[in-house]
């Protein structure tokens, strides 16, 4: 049938109801009214912490697939939501700083650092994070950029670490 379009973000007993709201909204972060990216961001610490466990294989290989997932289910929450890139929607943000921490071990300075770098390139979207922010549309769109950011993040983490910065 035909999908309702809500011109807002959905109300939380909506992504109850709603699978694809409730992963493309950060299982509920990305409701919050300010800083819905940084909120989820900090709602991804905690799988991060389990990932962080697993073999770096596994590690990719579920990274891959939330990827994936976000692609499909961001394109499919946008278009309920009537809002190509809704703030609301974080699953991105969940992937991006999943790939931004891949390179390091759970501690509290590669936590802290990672995001701050990872939240920087996300909300200050230099070159080519503002161009594929601006020019690739529909769920690749939303998640393409936070990959990216992500990827730029764990690059530095990595260059970090080879300095023994980190």
């Amino acid at each position: 049938g035909d999908i309702p379009i809500l011109p807002r973000n959905p109300q939380l007993k909506e992504l109850i109801y709603s699978p694809t709201l409730l992963l493309a909204f950060g299982f509920g972060s990305g409701l919050v009214n300010k800083a819905p990216g940084t909120v989820g961001t900090l709602a991804a610490i905690p799988f991060w912490c389990l990932l962080s466990n697993l073999s770096l294989g596994t590690y990719i290989m579920i990274i891959y697939l939330a990827a994936v997932t976000g692609i499909i289910v961001c394109e499919k929450a946008s278009t309920e939501v009537g809002v190509h890139d809704p703030g609301g929607i974080v699953w991105d943000e969940f992937v991006g700083f999943w790939i931004a921490m891949c390179p390091v071990s759970p501690s509290v300075s590669n936590l802290v650092i990672g995001f701050v770098l990872f939240r920087a390139l996300d909300i200050l979207k230099p070159w080519p994070i503002n161009w594929l922010d601006q020019n690739i549309h529909g769920g690749f769109g939303i998640m393409l950029d936070d990959i990216v950011a992500g990827l730029v993040t764990a690059l530095l983490m990595a260059m970090l670490i080879n300095l023994e910065f980190l």
